[in-house]
């Protein structure tokens, strides 16, 4: 069974920092391109992040290039994103994703294979 479980989200003051984390069961995270994606209840799943097998090469959400980074630890299966100068519009539940496809970007959620079930960030303004 596949699962992707993520942790760290939290309440935070804007202008502060905050990393999410993602673990991953039943799959080698070696062989996924991962993502982050977030979404609030009035929006669209919105693209933040991802990175490719190889941790070297990553993509940004226009919103967020600059303050966040995503990292991936293969040894530990797991991918992060440290966010800093957080703002009351980075306020969503941040879900971790991962895409079988052997590409080195992708925002299209609808492209992902697995999915966590998600982590609230909560920025205070």
């Amino acid at each position: 069974q596949v699962q992707l479980i993520e942790s760290g989200g939290g309440l935070v003051q804007a202008g502060g920092s905050l990393r999410v984390s993602c673990v991953a069961s039943g799959i080698n995270l070696e062989r996924y391109l991962m993502a982050w994606f977030r979404q609030t209840p009035e929006k669209e799943r919105e693209f933040v992040a991802c990175v490719d097998r190889t941790g070297g090469i990553t993509y940004y959400g226009d919103s967020v290039e600059g303050r966040f980074w995503i990292s991936r630890d293969n040894d530990k299966n797991t991918v992060d994103l440290q966010m800093f100068d957080l703002k009351f519009e980075d306020t969503a539940v941040y879900y971790c994703a991962a895409d079988a496809d052997f590409v080195p970007m992708q925002m299209d959620p609808d492209e992902y294979d697995f999915w966590g079930q998600g982590t609230q960030v909560t920025v205070s303004s």
